[in-house]
């Protein structure tokens, strides 16, 4: 059965009329008759509203478009999970059978790449817990023993939890030391330690192997996503060549390994016609890198409960938001919104995942009005609109400016002195000018009013210095970089911006191309990637961090011309080969 179907036949199970469901969510009659006949692809949480007032489970009313291979990923979920139970009695196939399975299996689907290494990972640190136990009951009188009669049971009690979530949710939790981590290179040192049970001699491996990357990282050496390496001088001598062929004016490039950057340097010129070199501490644009900060801040204000992520946003203020006065040049003049009826069902997600149904920028209507587009949730459209009134319902909520709120929760606690979403006269001592195509300079914009979607000022140190408090999950719990870092909203479209942004492909499709909030989101055999990129007068940006890999880069440009090398220093540096270089728009300079 279809959604439409099922919201049918759930809604008249409980004697529902369309009028009487959408009284009792957030959702319009007119959107539920679209549901029902199937005219819309409706969002999730548009999905969760339903489910929520037809008292039934989400999964009630989503489609099961193939059953049987629904059963199967079941039945191969139930398997790899729940064949190490057999290593109870038969010593070392908690490890063998996983694996066999996972060796069979892994490339007929993410899922089961994903849960075989966790699997397979936990199973061997239980090998290493119980000969650690073993240990203990001989050494550690009374404590050992009780630490030896524990291993086990806990052990198997984890297995189990694991085997209902996994079916229950397609996902699984197994506290274990990253033998395999999720990554193809590792398939060699796994099968030798499953193979062996060389437990003293994996442990060994593992501590080798944190000994090359210190030894890497002293010698100036980076390693690649995919386990291949690259010396520091090699990249610094291919990015000069690259910036050069492409008529680069001023590049900076930082690479992380290990959730630490490994390589960071500058290149050409803050500002080429006065022959000023681009320092690491010269201040840049950061156009629509806004948005990423942006989004820890919200994820930030969410933990302290200021706001929730799904209640809309307009039910925060005491009046319309079209009856406040502007206090800003044009960004918070919601006039145009007066009458408007669908706009109040915006929520704080739908403006970080570009669902709000906002345009880019009111000025690119014909009519340069502000207005929403379709149904808030449904559709992905990039907005900074959307994010800016995220902001300005904020900033009246809090009593703060966006500048405060971002100073004293992520600037401050990340050491980022030089970084602002308004210009500071401290920039002006050092500060790049954007270039246009044949080298010469723009004028410097320093009367930009605080944006959250497009006013940051920054450095090459500070957003490092950021990407870094990203990896290592500083700020924010775990659990919010999670919600931060979870798609949203899948992408099907020819391209990011212009005609192709409304032409469906499935071109992308591999890696699940899609929305987080305030990042890109793309999946990869190294765990999700999460991507920003930034682009406006004469600077270019692009910076993807992998967060399970602990691996990531940033390019920041004062270039019109840099987008045009992005896709080969990507591989050079990184060996991404992910980033949907076509979808962004970064034709190599070559192929233009």
């Amino acid at each position: 059965m279809t959604l439409g179907e099922n919201l049918i036949y759930q809604r008249k199970k409980q004697g529902l009329s369309q009028e009487e469901l959408a009284g009792k969510t957030q959702v319009t009659v007119r959107t539920i008759q679209r549901i029902e006949k199937g005219e819309v692809n409706p969002h999730l949480q548009t999905v969760k509203l339903l489910a929520a007032a037809l008292s039934v489970e989400v999964e009630d009313l989503m489609p099961i478009s193939n059953p049987r291979e629904e059963t199967i990923q079941a039945k191969w979920l139930l398997l790899i999970h729940a064949t190490p139970l057999l290593g109870l009695f038969i010593p070392f196939l908690n490890v063998l059978l996983p694996l066999f399975l996972w060796i069979h299996k892994r490339e007929d689907h993410p899922l089961y790449y994903r849960h075989g290494a966790q699997v397979i990972n936990f199973q061997i640190t239980v090998l290493l817990l119980y000969l650690a136990s073993f240990a203990a009951l001989l050494t550690w009188e009374g404590y050992g023993f009780v630490f030896f009669i524990t291993v086990i049971p806990l052990c198997i009690a984890i297995t189990f939890a694991n085997i209902i979530y996994a079916l229950r949710s397609r996902k699984c939790f197994y506290p274990a030391i990253p033998f395999l981590n999720s990554r193809k290179k590792s398939l060699k040192t796994l099968l030798l330690a499953g193979f062996a049970l060389a437990t003293q001699a994996v442990l060994a491996q593992d501590q080798a192997r944190t000994g090359q990357r210190d030894a890497n990282r002293r010698a100036g050496t980076i390693e690649r996503l995919d386990g291949s390496h690259i010396a520091a001088a090699d990249l610094t001598r291919q990015v000069k060549a690259l910036a050069e062929a492409g008529g680069v004016t001023g590049l900076a490039v930082s690479v992380f390994n290990g959730a630490t950057p490994v390589y960071q340097e500058t290149f050409g010129y803050r500002d080429a016609p006065r022959g000023l070199f681009l320092e690491p501490g010269s201040n840049m644009y950061g156009a629509s890198l806004s948005k990423a900060v942006f989004g820890v801040l919200v994820m930030k204000l969410v933990e302290e409960g200021v706001i929730d992520l799904d209640t809309p946003l307009e039910s925060y203020l005491p009046k319309k938001i079209h009856e406040y006065p502007p206090q800003t040049k044009w960004h918070d003049d919601y006039s145009d919104l007066k009458g408007d009826t669908v706009y109040p069902a915006i929520t704080a997600r739908m403006c970080l995942a570009h669902t709000s149904g906002f345009p880019n920028w009111r000025w690119f209507e014909p009519d340069q009005k502000l207005r929403v587009h379709g149904t808030p949730g449904e559709q992905y459209r990039y907005s900074g609109e959307g994010l800016v009134y995220l902001q300005v319902v904020l900033e009246k909520i809090t009593g703060q400016p966006l500048e405060e709120l971002a100073r004293d929760r992520i600037f401050i606690p990340l050491g980022m002195s030089d970084t602002a979403y308004l210009w500071k006269e401290s920039f002006a001592r050092n500060y790049a000018v954007g270039h246009r195509a044949d080298g010469t300079a723009y004028k410097k914009d320093t009367d930009n009013e605080p944006r959250s979607a497009s006013t940051l000022e920054t450095t090459a140190a500070d957003y490092t210095r950021f990407l870094e408090g990203v990896l290592k999950q500083e700020i924010l719990q775990p659990a919010s970089w999670e919600r931060l870092f979870s798609r949203q909203i899948r992408i099907r479209s020819t391209k990011q911006f212009g005609e192709g942004a409304r032409q469906p492909t499935d071109r992308y499709d591999d890696i699940g191309l899609g929305y987080a909030m305030g990042w890109g989101y793309l999946e990869t055999p190294y765990g999700p990637g999460l991507f920003k990129e930034g682009n406006g007068n004469g600077f270019q940006h692009y910076s993807i961090v992998f967060p399970q890999a602990g691996k990531g880069i940033m390019i920041l440009s004062n270039s019109d011309n840099a987008e045009g090398i992005f896709r080969d220093l990507l591989h050079i540096a990184l060996k991404d080969t992910y980033t949907p270089w076509e979808w962004e728009g970064y034709i190599p300079h070559y192929e233009r």
